[in-house]
């Protein structure tokens, strides 16, 4: 059973930086293309950033573009997202999702951690 389970997020003053953590378990997960995620209250899930199964193919949406970085370490199963110059249009829960190569939908997601940014 695949799990992903996410960690890092708190509240921070605008401005200031967290890092985001997702710990998977039960897959291959070298070969998945990772995603970050969030959902502000109201307002739809949307795309963050995403990161191929090597690392050398990164995507971000143009709101965080600069700001944000994704990356992985296939040894330790885990995927971040460093934010930096964090604003308080970043708060959100922040979801990580998994899925396989060619497959465009994500197949898996975490739980979900919470950042609130204070301006």
């Amino acid at each position: 059973q695949v799990q992903l389970i996410e960690s890092g997020g708190g509240l921070v003053q605008a401005g200031g930086s967290l890092r985001l953590s997702c710990v998977t378990s039960g897959g291959t997960f070298s070969s998945w293309t990772m995603g970050w995620f969030r959902q502000a209250p109201g307002k739809e899930r949307e795309f963050v950033a995403l990161i191929r199964w090597s690392g050398g193919t990164v995507d971000y949406a143009d709101s965080v573009k600069g700001r944000f970085t994704i990356s992985r370490d296939n040894a330790k199963n885990t995927a971040y997202l460093q934010m930096n110059s964090l604003k308080p249009e970043d708060t959100a829960v922040y979801y990580c999702a998994a899925r396989r190569p060619y497959v465009t939908k994500y197949e898996h997601w975490g739980q979900g951690t919470q950042v609130t940014v204070s301006s």
